[in-house]
């Protein structure tokens, strides 16, 4: 059991503990000096998904612009270029 705690670990627990201290201690600075909070980054990732859902919407609206108006030039011409093909 405590061979398998360990390989999901990635090491034995105390040590594995003593990383996780240090790395938040020093993650813990970095985000107090920039005045950064937890919920800023959950935030921001809703913003982000939001921003991309709005702006992914956006671009479809403009492509299907564009297919609208090449259909408008090329669904005449295939029907005009059917009926002569289906004449000869």
């Amino acid at each position: 059991m405590s061979d398998q705690v360990n390989r999901f670990l990635g090491d034995s627990p105390g040590r594995t503990l003593v990383k996780l201290v240090i790395v938040s201690l020093v993650v813990g600075f970095v985000m107090k000096f920039f005045g950064w909070r937890p919920l800023d980054f959950l935030y921001g990732v809703r913003r982000f998904l939001t921003d991309l859902w709005h702006s992914g919407f956006a671009a479809l609206g403009e492509f299907g612009d564009y297919v609208l108006l090449g259909a408008s030039i090329v669904i005449p011409v295939f029907i005009i270029l059917r009926l002569f093909n289906h004449r000869s």
